[in-house]
């Protein structure tokens, strides 16, 4: 029999959930969200069954359905509060980033998951893009030898129509800004690859031009971590006229790799002294042209989520990783906000620290 799933939230990003739900062969019994109108229009796109049942009340949908597994796709701040409902419902939970907007939430989360046994995985698709699985196998093997610096750009462009489409974004209470909720993929990929410890964070933000949302749209920060080696991160949306590339570099004293594309799908530098491999074989096997920045990850993240509820195992991404990529942008918030480094780990720390910081 195949597990249960349901989706709360039809906004923007719940496509790619329902199309992996529908891959992964998973038995959808019911969609969620507010607006009527939203919910008629992922199922008349995805032709979905008329069994599928329709909520506007989630805790009404938990009672109902029981389902076995959850796609949380609201606005980030109602993430925390979401997954804690679902988790003492019983039902395992796929949180799209980030998986809340306090460190406080993603604790209790983590921990109210840990005592029901109860699968939580951060969507952090990126993690399964071929590109980054093949420099993460190289990280693994130790190819790279000694870690010296890492660099994560993303380099965007968000106008005010994305804004308007819908009021949350940019806001402190239910977003944050440019790297909480578009670079925060990119900085959870840098934060993996170079070996998840944090030592020191410095930071700055800045809004230069989205007057019209509360939040940052530039930052900047110096990562160091516990192994000795170095993080640089640069997140905009301000780039002129639209996306231009989201690249990952890692450097190593005898390895040299970066990916590229719109969303770190390409291998575009791949050298190491072992020259195991050929480099253009190895870019031409792992490339992938996604049509959109979510790229192809939310299918094998689906696929390993179900894995890990069938044999009671971890996932692949936990809700540790996405606490991990939560506090390194509350870190650079922090830094920026009080104009000093700030030191990791932390423990208590909300976007909502940072309400009034750009007005």
């Amino acid at each position: 029999m195949s597990l249960t799933y349901a989706i709360i939230g039809c906004g923007r990003i719940s496509p790619n959930h329902i199309a992996a739900a529908i891959e992964n062969k998973l038995d959808i019994v019911a969609i969620c969200d507010i607006d009527p109108s939203k919910m008629d229009e992922t199922i008349s796109n995805f032709d979905l069954p008329n069994t599928v049942k329709k909520y506007t009340d989630y805790k009404e949908m938990l009672e109902a359905e029981k389902p076995g597994l959850i796609g949380i796709c609201t606005e980030s701040g109602n993430h925390g509060r979401i997954a804690l409902d679902c988790i003492e419902a019983g039902s395992n939970l796929i949180i799209e980033k980030p998986i809340a907007l306090s460190l406080e939430d993603a604790d209790q989360i983590i921990a109210l998951a840990k005592e029901k046994n109860i699968k939580v995985s951060a969507c952090h698709q990126n993690r399964f893009n071929k590109s980054i699985q093949k420099m993460r196998e190289a990280v693994e093997e130790g190819r790279f030898g000694k870690l010296l610096h890492g660099t994560a750009h993303i380099r965007w462009n968000r106008g005010e129509d994305y804004y308007t489409q819908a009021p949350w974004r940019g806001t402190w209470e239910q977003d944050g800004g440019a790297l909480m909720n578009q670079c925060i993929h990119n900085i959870d990929l840098l934060r993996w690859m170079m070996g998840d410890e944090i030592v020191e964070v410095v930071g700055m933000t800045d809004n230069m031009m989205h007057g019209f949302i509360e939040a940052e749209d530039l930052g900047m920060a110096l990562v160091r971590f516990a192994n000795g080696s170095y993080g640089m991160i640069e997140g905009t949306t301000n780039v002129y006229p639209k996306n231009l590339e989201e690249t990952l570099y890692v450097f190593g004293e005898q390895g040299t790799v970066k990916i590229g594309g719109k969303s770190v799908n390409i291998i575009e530098e791949w050298m190491f002294a072992d020259n195991k491999d050929n480099a253009d074989e190895v870019k031409e096997k792992y490339h992938e042209n996604p049509p959109s920045v979510y790229g192809f990850g939310h299918t094998p993240l689906y696929a390993d989520v179900i894995d890990a509820i069938q044999n009671d195992r971890a996932p692949y991404v936990t809700a540790e990783d996405g606490r991990r990529a939560l506090e390194l942008v509350l870190a650079i918030y922090k830094s920026a906000a009080e104009g000093k480094s700030v030191k990791l780990p932390l423990e208590k720390c909300s976007t909502l620290d940072f309400k009034g910081r750009f007005d």
